[in-house]
């Protein structure tokens, strides 16, 4: 998958994308001031969302309409949405903006409506919401832009990801990641399952990651070990300014942690292998082998007395030791000198045999 010339696959280093929410918290300032602090702590890419109170929900006193537990308690959902929205006519200045510093910027639409704004906007691909994914007629409409997309997981079950993957494909979509999600804000970690990344990848033949809403950075780092290619989490300047997002969003120092750290955990992974590496070939000269641990005359027989295994390496390996055992030096041997065959006189192909 290519995004404004980063290539997202399972070769490179996991894409981190800085998903801004509502934590501009309705300033513009603030968001064009996130989109630049998502630049310097190193995102691939920052990502709004596209919606507004009116095209997400409508506004009603009725029971089902109100939220009730957790961050937002006590809104009804047409109250946090005109709270949350991004007002759509600050999406060009902060595409605009983006562009001039030269950071990748997309969006979440949740609306046909959306999708034409974004279209209008040259959008280099679209994310779908975890609580989108069964919203077909939606996903219809967004992959027949032709458009990379992006589909968090959270709350689907497997015939409901088979039905968006199914849809998405049949109306052009060809670059398709699908993101592991817990749609939890924020998410348990030991309810991550992020074995569940690899899974998708083997199911579906998409690249995977992960849509992150822990605490945190470790759970995020951890998916890069299982196969992730994009990182998704939430970023606000500050927890302390408060924001329907912020309790679980990463500050700029976390998110630079975040990104600094999954290019080493990925580099980490390499390949299997077995063969020595460079950082290893010192280490060689640190290995043990068999030295005299005490003077040893011609002719006097080897015991575990007067030979050992020990650290260097410059005699002969310990494999050796049991068959050197009641053999007779061939030659003096002064304490602390390496043993070789030699000063065994021992026949090396005979006993390099009985080893076999």
């Amino acid at each position: 998958m290519n995004i404004n010339n980063r290539i997202i696959s399972n070769k490179n280093c996991p894409y981190i994308i800085a998903e801004l929410s509502a934590n501009h918290n309705g300033n513009i300032e603030r968001a064009f001031t996130s989109i630049k602090a998502a630049k310097d702590a190193g995102a691939d890419a920052v990502k709004i969302q596209t919606y507004t109170a009116d095209t997400m929900t409508i506004k009603s006193e009725r029971e089902e309409f109100q939220i009730k537990g957790g961050l937002w308690d006590g809104y009804d959902l047409y109250s946090l949405y005109k709270l949350a929205e991004t007002p759509y006519e600050w999406h060009k200045p902060l595409f605009d903006y983006a562009k001039e510093i030269g950071i990748t910027i997309f969006s979440t639409p949740f609306d046909e409506t959306a999708v034409d704004l974004l279209e209008d906007l040259n959008v280099p691909a679209y994310k779908i919401a975890s609580f989108e994914i069964t919203d077909l007629p939606l996903l219809k409409y967004v992959a027949r832009t032709k458009k990379p997309m992006i589909i968090s997981t959270g709350m689907a079950n497997l015939d409901e990801i088979e039905a968006a993957v199914k849809t998405v494909r049949e109306n052009g979509c060809k670059e398709l990641v699908l993101l592991h999600c817990i749609s939890s804000y924020p998410a348990p970690p030991e309810q991550s399952n992020l074995r569940t990344i690899p899974d998708l990848i083997k199911r579906f033949g998409v690249l995977s990651g992960l849509s992150d809403h822990t605490m945190g950075v470790t759970v995020a780092l951890s998916s890069v070990a299982l196969g992730a290619s994009v990182i998704e989490k939430h970023f606000t300047l500050s927890r302390n300014d408060k924001g329907p997002d912020s309790e679980f969003s990463l500050e700029p120092h976390e998110l630079k942690r975040l990104c600094e750290e999954t290019k080493i955990a990925y580099l980490s992974l390499g390949d299997a292998g077995y063969e020595l590496k460079d950082a290893e070939k010192s280490g060689l000269n640190f290995r043990r082998s068999l030295y005299a641990v005490r003077d040893i005359q011609k002719g006097e027989k080897f015991s575990t007395k007067n030979i050992r295994s020990i650290r260097p390496s410059l005699g002969l390996p310990p494999k050796y030791y049991e068959m050197i055992l009641g053999n007779n030096a061939s030659e003096d041997i002064k304490y602390g000198s390496p043993l070789s065959w030699d000063n065994i006189g021992l026949n090396f192909d005979k006993i390099t045999n009985n080893l076999k």
